[in-house]
């Protein structure tokens, strides 16, 4: 009945989360007739190339008082998000037509070039207002299509244009008192502008939705020689989307200018993200991981009643029979009950198994943890970075688990010896971290090359330097010193001085063990769908309810795909288990690599340059490896309690 009511409460939570039940980033501005609202930007983004740039690197207008960077957490960094000020300002429900922003020098030679790449590689400009992302809507065969970003400028009969008049729409709600109380979560309840009874007669309003229209416009050169910024343009300005007259050429100026009407609408606070949470595919994504949810049930189910079925039938044949009968079975034994005495016999390369089990520990417990952080709606969307900064707060703090883990099963294999515990431990700090520090940085080296923001600032790079030897290594040694303290398992049955051969196989051992990585991915790859769209074509990801039902999924698929590999191998008098263990569920990292070379190659189609690709592949790379780390030390782990159950459930000496 306990298990009932956790999957209730499972179930809840899904339909929770799914449903919009995220916390809006921050609390409800306020903003009344006439206040200044700034737009920011963001780094220029391309799903061609998935490199971002810094909105400055191209020759925009600048603002008056300087470029200054905004606020920002180090997810933000790492993500290579560089939010920065902009000249664009708009006065809160006062439309404005025909606003001059500025006309830049002479387009240099080099601009020239940087400008025609920048639109060949189908750059985008993103602009943020009151923490909403401009979106853009765009007709096509009779659809509305929804973009975050504008496009740098377009190619039309190889000349190119660019867009240098935005019209942008607001979108704005009369600001409610009682929507501010409620909305006021943890901290934020203190800080939350409530006005008094004297001032509660002055409309305010909040900000709900940006649209912004991008349009190349052909300005008359002489007319703005004596213009100022936010000056009225001389002559009105025809905003057509379809059509373009703003040709770059070397040599000549380029002058911006905008315009902004506000709107009232009926979009409520809490919900002015769902205009970015609803981008297209979303049935598709509930019916598919509905479909694997079924299928991976059924298919659990039957391994469990094969499992409970075989082993039970075993155990309880041999327990029904009398002393006698006993000692003469003992002597015809088949199948996995021949190697008693060598299925504890220390693996080779014991260490490496007790480092990367206690690493994929800590990174399953980081994605465990940081999953149900996002699910109940901690890290939405709307505040960017968190859900970076979140995993490394997780990944730092669950150093103490690695190195419980890493030195109590190195205990166990050694006997109970503390011998090396130390060096386990310190090992465990250092091994996926480094491998995750080498990959990154060689991949920041091309970044750097680039002058892409994409790449780590040499300040963050010591930070994270500093995180890992000042928290993270600190931290996994006092977990080994505990795991050094706890006691060891004891095996439930001694093992033999000499080690038994191992009789010839019909089939390589390690087909299986690859072939039973096909499981774990089946539960995972229309996920990943998803979640490689997130990172490489910038869409958002929201569902992580669902995320957090198929890892569920993901870790009792791959124990049980494990135990059934380990038993088998057991049953053909087969005693070296462990890696066996390990790699059969760890294997599903190979089919998600081999996936992502895939997405390369017919999603990515327009990925362009050998940088590019070599992105890609390296931070597949590193993905592929914590996937490996975390999946394997399930299967290990559930292996090693199936067979110290196995043998400690009859008695054979």
């Amino acid at each position: 009945m306990g298990n009932f009511g956790i999957w209730v409460l499972t179930i809840c939570l899904i339909f929770q989360s799914g449903y919009g039940f995220y916390l809006p980033g921050s609390y409800p501005h306020k903003y009344a007739v006439g206040d200044y609202l700034s737009v920011k930007v963001n780094s220029l983004t391309s799903i061609d190339t998935e490199m971002p740039f810094s909105y400055y690197s191209l020759p925009f207008c600048k603002p008056a008082e300087g470029v200054k960077d905004s606020a920002e957490n180090l997810g933000e960094l790492l993500m290579g998000d560089r939010i920065e000020n902009s000249p664009y300002r708009f006065k809160m429900y006062t439309n404005e037509t025909e606003i001059f922003l500025c006309q830049t020098d002479k387009v240099s030679g080099d601009d020239f070039k940087l400008l025609k790449k920048r639109i060949d590689e189908m750059y985008q400009v993103n602009l943020i207002l009151d923490n909403l992302p401009a979106i853009r809507y765009t007709r096509k065969e009779g659809f509305m299509l929804r973009w975050t970003g504008y496009p740098v400028g377009v190619k039309f009969q190889d000349v190119y244009y660019v867009f240098n008049h935005l019209k942008f729409k607001v979108l704005v709600h009369k600001y409610e008192e009682n929507v501010a109380r409620v909305m006021g979560t943890g901290d934020a309840a203190e800080v939350i502008p409530t006005i008094g009874n004297g001032g509660s007669d002055v409309p305010g309003y909040m900000v709900v939705g940006f649209e912004v229209v991008p349009c190349s416009v052909l300005h008359n050169g002489n007319s703005l020689k004596n213009l100022k910024m936010f000056d009225k343009y001389p002559s009105p300005i025809k905003c057509e989307s379809t059509t373009v007259s703003m040709p770059i050429k070397e040599g000549e100026p380029i002058a911006f200018t905008y315009e902004v009407a506000f709107e009232e609408s009926d979009i409520k606070w809490p919900s002015r993200w769902d205009a970015y949470l609803k981008m297209e595919g979303s049935k598709v994504h509930w019916f598919s991981i509905l479909n694997s949810l079924m299928v991976i049930t059924f298919l659990a189910g039957i391994v469990l009643v094969i499992f409970l079925r075989t082993v039970r039938r075993d155990l309880t044949r041999y327990e029904e029979l009398d002393k006698e009968a006993q000692a003469q079975m003992n002597e015809e034994l088949s199948g996995w009950k021949l190697v008693v005495g060598d299925v504890f016999r220390a693996p080779s390369n014991p260490a490496l198994l007790c480092i990367m089990v206690g690493d994929g520990v800590q990174i399953l417990g980081m994605a465990v943890v940081t999953i149900l952080f996002a699910a109940l709606g901690f890290m939405s969307p709307a505040s960017r970075g968190t859900l970076i900064s979140g995993m490394l707060f997780f990944y730092l703090i669950l150093g103490i688990a690695a190195g419980y883990v890493a030195v109590r099963l190195w205990r166990t294999i050694g006997c109970g010896d503390p011998k090396g515990w130390a060096s386990v431990a310190w090992k465990a700090a250092c091994f996926f971290p480094g491998i995750a520090f080498l990959i990154l940085t060689t991949l920041n080296f091309l970044l750097w090359g680039s002058h892409s923001t994409g790449a780590i600032p040499f300040s963050l790079f010591v930070i994270l330097l500093l995180l890992w030897f000042c928290i993270s290594v600190p931290l996994t040694l006092v977990g080994g010193y505990f795991g050094a303290k706890a006691p060891h398992i004891e095996y439930p049955v001694r093992t033999n001085q000499i080690p038994r051969e191992i009789p010839a196989q019909k089939y390589p051992s390690w087909l299986l063990v690859l072939g039973a990585g096909t499981l774990p991915f089946g539960t995972l790859f229309i996920e990943l769908f998803f979640i490689m769209s997130s990172i490489w074509m910038g869409r958002v990801y929201y569902v992580f309810g669902f995320l957090f039902i198929v890892l569920v999924l993901l870790v009792v698929v791959c124990a049980e795909v494990s135990l059934v590999l380990t038993y088998m191998h057991l049953c053909v008098e087969d005693w070296k288990w462990w890696w066996k263990s390990f790699f059969a569920s760890g294997s599903v990292a190979i089919y998600i690599f081999l996936y992502s070379i895939n997405y390369l190659i017919f999603d990515l189609k327009s990925l362009s340059g050998p940088v590019s690709a070599t992105l890609y592949l390296g931070y597949s790379l590193f993905m592929v490896l914590a996937i490996m780390f975390a999946t394997g030390t399930i299967g290990f782990l559930s292996s090693f309690w199936f067979v110290h159950y196995l043998f400690s459930s009859v008695k054979l000496d």
